[in-house]
């Protein structure tokens, strides 16, 4: 296999002096002297993008998002302190890349390492795209599986439909979430409303776990990669499904 585009970021970023790669929320960041240069985001929150977020100099993002927006784009967060989001696999040539890259590194480097450098590495470009699993790990065959299986059963509720929150599947009862999705890590998790008390009882077991932003709404996430207890998961999707719902819907269930 030639070189894919996680590598050939990696080979630009640290043939600056001192640039280190650091992994940050699943995909690496690059630094230098402790600040963050460039950000490699392999489809984050579903946006379809494998993109490098890089610091770039003022005027820079105008510049490039006008001028060629092929090839470039404002990353969301980081956009309006003047970021650059760099395409990597729309024939952006990688010359190119690497000068972004080096402008971003001139950004926040100490000057005597900005000092140092010379011109933008000249590689050869990357043969392969990254893992379908990083862009994707719901592709992965058993977590498909997985989650066909239980698209079936949401189908059986009452006013059910799917969409996506953060890029990941969120299955809605009404106008409500009642279940996500996720696969981060290379664990597929699923997350459920079940109630502060609940949440007590289940982190006995190690495979639950209270999710860090909404747990202290009565969230609980379940780690399903190596198995599934469906009986469980059916429980527990119907009890979060039954927070949720409207009285037409409870009626419906019970009428079925």
């Amino acid at each position: 296999m030639g070189k894919n585009i996680k590598e050939a970021v990696r080979e630009v970023c640290l043939s600056l002096p001192e640039a280190e790669e650091r992994a940050g929320h699943g995909m690496p960041d690059y630094r230098v002297a402790g600040k963050v240069f460039a950000n490699l985001a392999v489809n984050h929150h579903g946006d379809g993008r494998i993109a490098l977020w890089v610091h770039a100099p003022p005027g820079a993002q105008h510049l490039h998002v006008e001028g060629e927006p092929a090839y470039y784009f404002v990353p969301p967060y980081v956009g309006p302190r003047g970021w650059l989001g760099v395409h990597l696999d729309r024939g952006n040539d990688w010359y190119a890349i690497a000068a972004r890259v080096r402008e971003a590194y001139v950004n926040v480097a100490p000057g005597d390492l900005a000092g140092r450098l010379g011109m933008p590495i000249d590689i050869e470009p990357p043969t392969e795209t990254v893992d379908p699993e990083e862009f994707d790990p719901l592709t992965a065959p058993h977590a498909r599986e997985k989650l066909d299986n239980l698209r079936a059963f949401v189908a059986t509720l009452p006013e059910t439909a799917e969409g996506k929150q953060f890029g990941t599947p969120a299955f809605k009862a009404g106008k409500k979430t009642f279940l996500t999705v996720f696969r981060h890590g290379r664990r597929m998790r699923l997350e459920f409303w079940v109630g502060p008390e609940l949440q007590a009882t289940l982190t006995d077991d190690p495979r639950f776990v209270i999710p860090r932003y909404i747990g202290h709404r009565g969230w609980i996430d379940l780690d399903v990669e190596d198995a599934i207890d469906w009986d469980e998961v059916h429980e527990l999707a119907m009890g979060s499904y039954r927070h949720f719902a409207l009285k037409r819907m409870l009626k419906a269930l019970q009428d079925a």
